[in-house]
């Protein structure tokens, strides 16, 4: 049985943890309980030296992730006190809970509106040929802020507005999703998982210390300028390639090489 009521948690020895949304019913979107339980396992992820990288993926069925659960949501802003009221990414999403272990998200179907917390902050998204993006919030009269400016970091800013602004009356396909970067691959349904298991175990292989040192970097340089960014990423380069000491033989890499797959 399973020690979470809304999520699926498995780990496997090739270091990958995989964690699927379990509301199947709900079109497995999210809700108070979903939140915490999130919160609590990226803490976690991050200290478990197990884990090298993550594969987000839902319940089969119409959705990856319909947003927020409308009819049972819960306490997903945390609290009752209006001054103590957060943003449900906070809890939701691994950069906020400062896990920078490798995400890769496997989407299908639906994934909409609250849905964009996960990719927003995963490091790699992959989708099935059924994958429909959209945000409604327009649709129904509420204001699309939290997930669209998320978004503005992974999309260009005219796409982002128009995914916003569309609401309900247009769905981004998997193809246009690819365009436009909000997806890096494109599979069949019947390989989502796989695929993305597959990327997950290739980066989980190479050395934790270079791959969370290179996530952080990256995710951290997108709140400075460039110059900043490149003044904090040098710092990072010499605490991460660990001066003096070699994590991997590259002799031994080379002659071991596989053959590299063109994208």
């Amino acid at each position: 049985m399973s020690r979470f009521e809304t999520i699926l948690y498995e780990k496997s020895a090739d270091k990958v943890a995989t964690i699927t949304l379990n509301r199947p019913q709900a079109m497995n979107s999210f809700n108070g309980t979903m939140c915490s339980e999130f919160h609590a396992l990226w803490r976690e992820i991050a200290d478990d030296e197990a884990v090298n990288a993550i594969v987000l993926r839902a319940a089969p069925g119409r959705a990856f992730c319909s947003g927020m659960d409308v009819k049972n949501p819960g306490n997903y802003l945390g609290s009752d006190n209006l001054w103590n009221k957060r943003d449900p990414g906070e809890r939701l999403g691994p950069k906020n809970n400062l896990c920078w272990k490798p995400v890769i998200t496997a989407v299908h179907g639906i994934c909409a509106g609250g849905a964009f917390y996960w990719l927003n902050e995963s490091d790699i998204v992959i989708c099935s040929d059924d994958a429909q993006f959209f945000d409604p919030h327009v649709t129904y009269g509420m204001t699309a802020a939290l997930e669209p400016i998320g978004m503005r970091w992974r999309m260009a800013l005219p796409e982002v507005l128009r995914m916003a602004l569309m609401g309900n009356d247009e769905r981004v396909g998997a193809a246009t999703a690819l365009r436009i970067s909000l997806v890096t691959e494109v599979v069949a349904l019947d390989a989502l998982w796989s695929r993305a298991h597959e990327i997950a175990a290739t980066i989980a292989n190479k050395p934790a210390v270079a791959t969370q040192g290179t996530v952080r970097a990256i995710w951290e340089s997108l709140d400075s300028t460039r110059t900043a960014g490149l003044n904090t990423a040098l710092k990072y380069c010499l605490l991460g390639n660990d001066i003096g000491r070699k994590q991997v033989s590259r002799e031994d890499l080379m002659k071991a090489a596989k053959p590299f797959r063109v994208r």
